[in-house]
């Protein structure tokens, strides 16, 4: 197995890694930028949308769309212009926009989290295509990770200050039947972001725990965990030739000084593939 740094762009805090097109895209939250990154020719492009960004998503019919400060755009990749969509929260300005994921079906998920920790003062929230949006599961406080099973009839969930794995079924845009399926209580650090390889298992990576864990959803167990040279890793995405790379984001430390912290890690060799992405139908 091999860990290391790639690109040059260091986020004051790296979020959101989706691999699609050939390349990897992220966020960084408070540097205000989508990057991405292509790792055969090491090019990097960057567009400033002028406002915190929790994630970012390919859409079908190209472009990308994003979800932050004041709620869903459309990020056009030829010039960078944004088109309002929607803020389902207007005025909450303790909150924002984090963490989301598109299912199979194309719908774009995405939740917010309450920047002064206000217990339940977030929601997650789900966008059609016809570019409605509505709220699908709430209280929560710090909305996260967010996975598919491979027969897209499961969806996996993290509020993170509840330290475990929620799931939900899935059909038509609709969760139902709540149940917790892992506890990542035995981990020192709160559940970031999350995604699901080939063979089912979920992979999370650990906020101020400098590490990823990979669970099985089935048994509640964990599987194998990877530490890394960051405190701050915050998603993880799996990319690169038949998606067999982990990339992991991460985050600049309010205190220690770290080498690689912010910068995009691979990890390499880890014998697990993952599965492709879902883009927004819309």
């Amino acid at each position: 197995m091999i860990i290391e740094p790639i690109g040059t762009h260091r986020s004051q805090w790296g979020e959101g890694p989706i691999w699609c097109r050939n390349s990897l895209y992220y966020v960084d939250i408070e540097g205000h930028r989508v990057i991405r990154f292509h790792p055969e020719t090491g090019e990097e492009t960057q567009w400033d949308v002028g406002e915190r960004v929790g994630t970012v998503v390919p859409r079908e019919s190209g472009g990308l769309v994003i979800a932050g400060d004041r709620g869903f755009h459309l990020l056009d990749e030829s010039d960078g212009r944004l088109t309002p969509i929607h803020d389902p929260e207007p005025g909450m300005t303790d909150n924002r926009f984090n963490d989301g994921k598109c299912s199979p079906d194309g719908r774009f998920f995405a939740g917010t989290i309450s920047l002064v920790k206000k217990t339940g003062d977030a929601r997650l929230y789900r966008l059609d295509p016809d570019l409605s949006v509505h709220e699908v599961f709430g209280p929560v406080t710090n909305s996260n990770g967010i996975a598919w099973n491979a027969a897209g009839d499961t969806c996996y969930y993290i509020d993170t200050p509840r330290r475990e794995v929620l799931a939900f079924d899935y059909a038509n845009g609709d969760l139902s039947n709540l149940r917790t399926v892992v506890s990542t209580a035995a981990v020192e650090a709160s559940p970031d972001g999350m995604t699901i390889d080939a063979e089912g298992n979920l992979w999370i990576a650990f906020c101020h725990g400098a590490c990823v864990v990979c669970y099985n959803p089935a048994t509640g167990e964990e599987v194998r965990r990877v530490e890394l040279p960051c405190l701050e890793t915050t998603a993880c995405a799996f990319g690169g030739p038949e998606l067999a790379d982990l990339y992991v984001t991460t985050g600049i430390h309010k205190t220690e000084v770290e080498e690689h912290a912010g910068r995009l890690l691979v990890i390499r060799d880890l014998g697990v593939k993952g599965v492709p992405a879902h883009a927004f139908s819309g």
